[in-house]
């Protein structure tokens, strides 16, 4: 019995060390009555019990996402070196100061100084031209790096062997292109061919997510698509053992997809593919968008749950078949080799889908847990998701940008406190008999059910509404009718698919992927066409997600009564998102596209080509359900060849001009005026012209008393990589709408209007 307890006792302790406070009195610590009489002695045991052993690690890789995301907020790139010699010096004397009372502030110094010396150097290790201006003939030669399928196209990223351009161009590393679908090269191939090239998409209007900044990450300069024919020659050196990596995963892909194709169509082989190969841009746009309606978009993404399901899959069916040797259960760690064959069959799953932020993060979080069962410790804690985020942001520090990482780390984050506080209160019952137990299992396990899918439905709703502007009011319900299937159903069959495929036995288990996928499509579809179920959230600034993003850290983090200020500070993020006043004037980086806030609140556009992609993104930063071929976009515009012009909600004129003809009474009656052309020098209006376009980007401007105030992509003074500003003569961020002569040089060289961002 002393050895029981001694045991008991030991197992107490090891459990206390992972976790704050023990298991036996989780829940919040509120301090003894006697310990303080004044409210701050209370909070300051609060503070204390907060800064305790075991309580620093997790918030070390959040002192380092801060670093990065200074990084990203500079308004010129930082000098390397400088900044890697900052964070050393930081780091040193962080260790020699290890034993002092004020360590944990120099350590979390010295962990935001290390996050942005580390983006810092990811920047100048992967630097490389960025093309600045569109190419119409570009003649081509390179390697076939990846190739996507997409719904009506293909599109497939190039390594540059050599380029000739007819006029003077950067020599870039990398170009994405899109082809025909179904002719898009093999991967590991040698092509020559011509192509039409723009810069990266720049952000679409002030604030919006910069598709230029992925691709500056990914190497890639330029996209475009081809012209005429892509013709295979022999390469002139041999491929290296990247490219060769790349050429045979991506045949397993395209021989899982092709055999799920003889058996599957539509889009249950599309998000078969999807949830084994990480392949998803071959879904319908119908289903697409349910999907992401409904809140289950997450299924589509290779992420933590998808991991989570193969690893144990694996790990359970290693561990049955070897309790099946009653010899082995004696002798053998059947538990510890059953968690190596799971950690062997995640990293394989992550090779496969492709190796996504999301995917590594939940890779990463996945071998931490299996490893902790090979050493006899606590897997799921704090200190897990931890390591897990600070591999992720050491290895891609421009992850900490992409909405899948916030998302994938934000719902993780809830779900692991849920499983740390919540699942210890909600099972705690002073009735331990097998009946009770028995009685209340289904119970329990459907309420787990469900606050998981709340939890990590509300933990990412700030992310969704931030990015994609909407909400997932009825994703719970979604989550609750399909979820279910996928796992029990959908994601076993497709494990065991991928195993019995070299066998030639895979199509009964692709049928049943069916089963499974066609209830998902069902539920998907009625939860979209709910009444509500589009919850649209207009756009707003950083500012309120970082206040939701401390709200959800110290709610998740802490542990005493200070954690209930992260609901103060998640409302005031909220109150703040919603008191953001959305611009009165939008207007696209090529000058081309226009929209005016009219009288009845509501955007309308002026256009002189066509560009379904600006108008949908636009159209949902104003939280407008209206489609971007919606009539209405039109009231109140009167166009001829000459240009376009729409009031303003107070009365003053907007002018879109197409022809010089149209100066004379636009600079005399308008407000405003856009245009591609030469602007007269005495023209009384403020004029947005191409020149000014071509320096700062997309530009939004607010109506006041005294002309308007003016937000661009690229402000003057911006100097990053991925978007340069061309210096220009002094503005100012207020442009009263006086009647002095507008004076500005325009660049001749009219925009490519057939160059639509449609591979975005």
């Amino acid at each position: 019995m002393a050895r029981g307890g001694d045991q008991q006792q030991r197992r107490g302790r090891s459990g206390t060390a992972t976790t704050w406070p023990p298991p036996a009195t989780a829940g919040i610590a509120l301090p003894s009555a006697t310990s303080s009489t004044s409210g701050f002695g209370t909070l300051w045991t609060w503070v204390r019990a907060e800064a305790g052993p075991g309580r620093l690690l997790p918030w070390v890789p959040i002192a380092f996402g801060t670093g990065i995301a200074l990084y990203f907020a500079a308004e010129h790139e930082p000098v390397a070196w400088v900044a890697a010699a900052t964070a050393s010096l930081l780091c040193v004397a962080a260790f020699l100061l290890r034993r002092q009372r004020w360590f944990p502030l120099i350590l979390l110094i010295a962990a935001i100084a290390a996050g942005f010396a580390m983006a810092a150097m990811k920047t100048a290790r992967v630097a490389h031209e960025v093309l600045a201006k569109p190419l119409y003939s570009v003649a081509l030669t390179g390697f076939v790096e990846t190739h996507e399928e997409r719904e009506r196209t293909d599109r497939f990223v190039l390594r540059v062997a050599t380029m000739d351009s007819p006029r003077a161009a950067p020599k870039l590393t990398r170009v994405r292109l899109s082809v025909k679908k179904g002719t898009a090269p093999v991967v590991g191939s040698f092509v020559e061919l011509k192509a039409r090239l723009q810069p990266p998409l720049s952000p679409l209007r002030p604030g919006s997510y910069d598709f230029g900044r992925d691709l500056y990450f990914q190497g890639i300069g330029a996209s475009g698509f081809v012209m005429g024919g892509i013709k295979a020659v022999d390469p002139p050196i041999q491929p290296g053992v990247s490219l060769r990596y790349s050429a045979t995963m991506q045949g397993l892909r395209d021989a899982i997809d092709a055999r799920i194709r003889t058996v599957l169509s539509g889009d249950s082989r599309a998000i078969a593919t999807a949830l084994l190969t990480g392949r998803r841009d071959a879904i319908s746009a119908d289903v697409n968008d349910a999907m992401f309606i409904s809140g289950l978009g997450h299924v589509l993404s290779i992420s933590g749950y998808h991991m989570a399901v193969v690893a144990g899959v694996v790990f359970f069916a290693i561990r049955a078949l070897l309790a099946l040797i009653p010899v082995l259960t004696v002798t053998f760690p059947i538990k510890k080799v059953a968690a190596a064959a799971a950690l062997l069959a995640a990293l394989f799953y992550l090779l496969l889908s492709g190796a996504e932020v999301a995917t590594q993060r939940s890779f990463f979080m996945t071998a931490v847990v299996l490893i902790a069962v090979m050493v006899d410790r606590r897997a799921v804690t704090f200190r897990t998701l931890a390591v897990a985020a600070m591999v992720v942001l050491i290895v891609a520090p421009e992850a900490l940008v992409h909405p899948s990482f916030q998302m994938s780390f934000a719902a993780t984050l809830g779900l692991v406190a849920l499983v740390q506080i919540g699942m210890p209160a909600l099972f705690a019952s002073p009735d331990h008999s097998a009946t009770a137990r028995m009685a209340l299992w289904g119970g329990r396990e459907i309420a787990m059910l469900v606050l998981a899918s709340l939890v990590a439905g509300l933990a990412t709703t700030p992310y969704a509404a931030f990015h994609f502007h909407r909400v997932t009011p009825f994703g719970v319900l979604a989550n609750l009718l399909a979820m279910p299937v996928v796992s029990a159903l959908v994601m076993p069959a497709g494990i065991l698919g991928l195993v019995a495929m070299p066998f030639g036995f895979d199509g009964v288990f692709w049928r049943l992927m069916d089963v499974g996928i066609q209830w998902m499509i069902v539920v998907t579809q009625w939860v979209a066409a709910l009444p509500g179920a589009i919850g649209r959230m207009p756009a707003f600034g950083t500012g309120p997600l970082i206040a939701a993003s401390i709200g959800i850290i110290v709610l998740g983090l802490l542990r005493t009564p200070l954690r209930l200020a992260g609901v103060g500070v998640l409302a005031l993020s909220i109150v703040w998102a919603l008191l953001v006043k959305q611009p009165d004037v939008l207007i696209s980086g090529d000058g081309h596209s226009v929209a005016v806030r009219g009288k009845d609140g509501r955007l309308h556009m002026m256009r002189s080509a066509k560009d379904a992609f600006l108008a949908k993104e636009w159209l949902a930063g104003d939280a407008d359900a209206r489609l971007p071929t919606d009539a209405s976009l039109s009231h109140g515009v009167s166009c001829d060849s000459d240009g376009c012009i729409t009031p303003l909600a107070d009365g003053s004129l907007v002018a879109l001009v197409l022809q010089p003809g149209a100066f004379t009474d636009d600079c005399e009656k308008a407000a405003l005026i856009i245009t591609t052309r030469q602007p007269p020098k005495d023209c009384r209006a403020l004029v947005i012209d191409q020149d000014r376009l071509q320096r700062n980007g997309a530009v939004s401007l607010q109506r006041t008393a005294n002309g308007f105030t003016i937000d661009a992509v690229r402000p003057r003074g911006l100097d990053r990589p991925w978007s340069r500003a061309i210096p220009d003569e002094p503005q100012h961020d207020l442009i009263p709408n006086s009647r002095t002569p507008q004076n500005r040089p325009v660049d001749a060289t009219p925009a490519e209007t057939d160059l639509q961002p449609e591979d975005q």
